[in-house]
């Protein structure tokens, strides 16, 4: 069952006169007043953000101001730096830009301007080049491996936006094979950046040189040599790349590091010193002698030397087949050819 609500007693209603009720709608009113902005939000105020990366063209309110109404931050205000550079705004400039857009001056922290750096991204001499010589290598057959570009002036730099990640490719090349001078240009996409450039090729080749100080009369080790790729321009005729080719030989003078190795300035190590006793080795078919002898001099794997027969006490010509060891080779005698007929002559005809 539903209860009537009690009747309010006739003193109550006595103090509820129209006074009361006049001051207390008054006070609810004032209360409402304070709330009311709390409740719906405040506008937060205006601030300067400080020293901002421009990601484009333009700089907007928004880049600038923290707090700028929605509708008003994408609205451009200035034109950002090239890319890649940096620029100052006077924060006097943008308090008048804000108002003239009707807003209040933002609170700038005691700044007088801002620092604007624009976003770029570098592509820089390496890939440049890598581009060239591949195009080189498409269009005049170069071997983009052993073969260098060297710009003229400074090092080329293309400065991008960092958006843009198209592939870097030379196109327009020219090539004088007699001055070997290269120019092209640059582009990265489809031409949405692009940038001249010219240069000299310069042909490379593998060379070993040395990775310390040699003294003469030293051997070199497989340490001692590294293989490096240089200007194949005002190189010795002698010089090689096969660093095995020189490891065991001995240095004829100092030789310092970094010195590419010639076969003049380096020799096979002797295998027989002069005045040594040595083993002289005979052999022929079924038949095999050694004896002992003296070299008269020194001499690496494969020399011919003279070496004193002890028997005979005469000076032989041996080739050197070891440490120690040389043979002669045995006389091949040499068989007189038989006479040849006499030619018979034709009988003349009666």
């Amino acid at each position: 069952m539903i209860h009537p609500a009690p009747a309010v007693p006739e003193a109550r209603r006595a103090l509820l006169g129209p006074g009361i009720l006049s001051r207390t709608a008054l006070a609810l009113l004032a209360l409402t007043a304070l709330t009311l902005p709390v409740l719906a939000g405040e506008p937060s105020r205006l601030a300067l953000r400080g020293d901002i990366t421009a990601e484009r063209d333009v700089i907007t309110l928004g880049d600038l101001v923290a707090g700028a109404p929605p509708a008003l931050a994408q609205k451009a205000l200035f034109r950002a730096p090239a890319l890649g550079t940096s620029g100052t705004i006077q924060v006097r400039r943008i308090v008048e830009a804000a108002a003239g857009l009707g807003l209040d001056a933002p609170e700038s922290g005691g700044r007088l301007q801002i620092s604007v750096q624009r976003a770029a991204r570098r592509i820089a001499a390496p890939e440049i080049e890598g581009a060239v010589k591949a195009a080189l290598a498409k269009v005049r057959g170069l071997d983009a491996g052993f073969v260098t570009v060297s710009f003229e002036g400074e090092p080329p730099v293309l400065t991008v936006p960092p958006d843009l990640i198209g592939a870097v490719s030379a196109q327009e090349v020219t090539y004088d094979p007699r001055s070997r001078r290269v120019a092209a240009l640059v582009v990265v996409g489809e031409r949405q950046a692009s940038l001249r450039v010219a240069g000299q090729v310069i042909e490379m080749a593998d060379v070993a040189v040395l990775t310390r100080t040699i003294n003469r009369g030293e051997t070199l080790a497989a340490p001692d040599i590294a293989v490096e790729r240089r200007p194949r321009e005002g190189l010795p005729a002698d010089v090689a790349a096969d660093a095995a080719a020189f490891i065991g030989q001995v240095a004829q003078k100092p030789l310092g590091a970094g010195t590419a190795l010639r076969a003049g300035e380096l020799s096979r190590p002797d295998l027989v010193a002069r005045g040594e006793a040595v083993t002289i080795v005979y052999e022929t078919p079924g038949v095999a002698l050694a004896l002992r002898g003296q070299a008269r001099e020194g001499g690496p794997l494969g020399a011919v030397i003279g070496v004193i027969n002890p028997v005979s006490k005469k000076v032989i010509q041996a080739t050197v087949i070891g440490p120690g060891r040389v043979t002669v080779a045995p006389i091949v005698p040499v068989t007189a050819a038989a006479p040849a007929a006499p030619a018979r002559l034709a009988s003349a005809r009666p």
